[in-house]
């Protein structure tokens, strides 16, 4: 173990002490919760990133869903042509890309992977796997069912998991509503995986099977970040229980095809929507924060960075130091983890594949550890999405969940830090999953 394998051992440390500061009742914290949620993550961390057959398996799996990625883009392709290649594609006519267009090339494989989701619940695939990883976490964690069915979809899907535990939202305690909010955030649909995987391939080849990995690992952080937020101060009428994942199966295959698409496009529409409506905001606000901060630059002769970007980059530097992240790199690192609380996961991934091609990090494992900090919905609009869509399931709690919103996007954010300071502890150039 070298200097920065232990200084991101000390962050797992760190984090969790921020989240006992924070908590609501520190003296009801379930410490079974704790332990087995990092002794899970432990688990997890030693099969993919230390045990010969598990680091394979994930190579494997990075193959698997970059053919499949291949695939995804063949209708998109034959809808928008040149349009859809990607940057140095040719066609046998010999017609180049035009260049990386997000709308064109990456958007339209969350339209694939939401069928293939879809196709996947119709085979009954996805709930047998579900209830599969459902099951470990309530007999182990203590958790209730709905928690344990909700962490456990949120691996594989998005806000639709809420619906996996549609019958038991109305009944849910104040600590469980923080947990569906904080697992949810904490974690990323296998609908927009892909999208991640074309944005980053280029630069960083394995980046499937970390993707995969960090949504399994921040599972369990998000069950400990939250339970010790808001611990459990109510009776959950389903503690203990293993109940079945709740959904509708489509009356045929190609039901379920159409559904998963129609499903895909509402998602890409709202997240388009989000991007344009987000970041303008953001170039408004850093127009008008960049005027004052730079009088006030040169009136005091400081180098601030008065972006908004900048400023949270400022605020993160401390915590990206926890990861285990080289000083060199920290900066770079502190601004691109910091501006997904606010403009979304989607641009900080590619502002990190932006600072992977321009070789601006000094050390390969801050790209590692930063990648694995990014795999998560934590940030402002989601947290609206999350609330807003739950809500709709459950009118009567809708005070509760607005109540726990912000915790949860705390417990969220620290999830997903703690699982980069646990690729930042396994991290060797010497793994075969770190291209060693």
């Amino acid at each position: 173990m070298d200097i920065y394998n232990f200084i991101s051992l000390l962050g797992m440390v760190g984090f969790l002490a921020i989240a006992w500061g924070l908590s609501e009742n520190r003296k009801a914290l379930n410490y079974k919760v704790v332990g087995w949620g990092i002794g899970l993550q432990f688990l997890i961390a030693l099969f993919v990133f230390v045990v010969p057959v598990g680091a394979k398996f994930f190579l494997f799996l990075n193959d698997v869903v970059v053919q499949i990625l291949g695939s995804a883009t063949a209708g998109a392709k034959f809808v928008f042509g040149r349009l859809a290649f990607s940057p140095g594609e040719v066609d046998a006519l010999g017609q180049g890309s035009l260049g990386f267009i997000l709308a064109f090339q990456a958007f339209p494989t969350i339209i694939f992977f939401s069928s293939l989701v879809a196709i996947l619940y119709y085979f009954n695939i996805m709930p047998v796997i579900i209830r599969g990883f459902a099951r470990v976490f309530t007999k182990l964690m203590k958790i209730s069912g709905v928690e344990s069915v909700v962490a456990a979809s949120n691996i594989f899907v998005g806000i639709e998991a809420a619906l996996t535990v549609k019958p038991h939202l109305k009944d849910m305690t104040r600590s469980e509503a923080c947990t569906i909010l904080t697992v949810g955030m904490a974690t990323v649909a296998s609908s927009v995986l892909g999208l991640y995987v074309f944005t980053l391939q280029g630069v960083f080849p394995t980046i499937a099977a970390h993707l995969v990995s960090a949504s399994l690992l921040s599972a369990p952080a998000a069950l400990v970040m939250s339970k010790m937020l808001v611990p459990e101060s109510e009776q959950p009428k389903t503690l203990g229980e293993d109940i079945h994942p709740h959904y509708e199966k489509d009356n045929n295959l190609f039901e379920a095809v159409i559904n998963g698409a129609n499903a895909g496009v509402k998602m890409i529409v709202g997240i388009t929507a989000l991007l344009i409506a987000v970041l303008g905001l953001v170039a408004l606000f850093d127009l008008i924060l960049g005027g004052i901060g730079g009088k006030i630059n040169a009136i005091a002769g400081l180098t601030i960075d008065w972006s908004l970007k900048g400023l949270l980059g400022y605020i993160f530097y401390p915590f990206v130091l926890l990861l285990g992240i080289p000083l060199q790199d920290a900066g770079v690192a502190s601004k691109i983890i910091a501006e997904r609380v606010i403009v979304t996961e989607v641009v900080a991934y590619q502002d990190l594949a932006a600072a992977m091609a321009d070789n601006v990090f000094s050390h390969p494992r801050s790209a590692v550890v930063t990648a694995y900090a990014l795999c998560g919905f934590a940030h402002l609009a989601s947290m609206a999405i999350f609330v807003g869509g739950i809500s709709a399931l459950a009118e009567e709690k809708k005070g509760v969940l607005a109540q726990v919103s912000l915790r949860a996007l705390l417990g969220a954010t620290l999830a997903c830090l703690l699982t980069a300071c646990i690729a930042g502890v396994f991290y060797t150039q010497t793994s075969l999953i770190f291209g060693g």
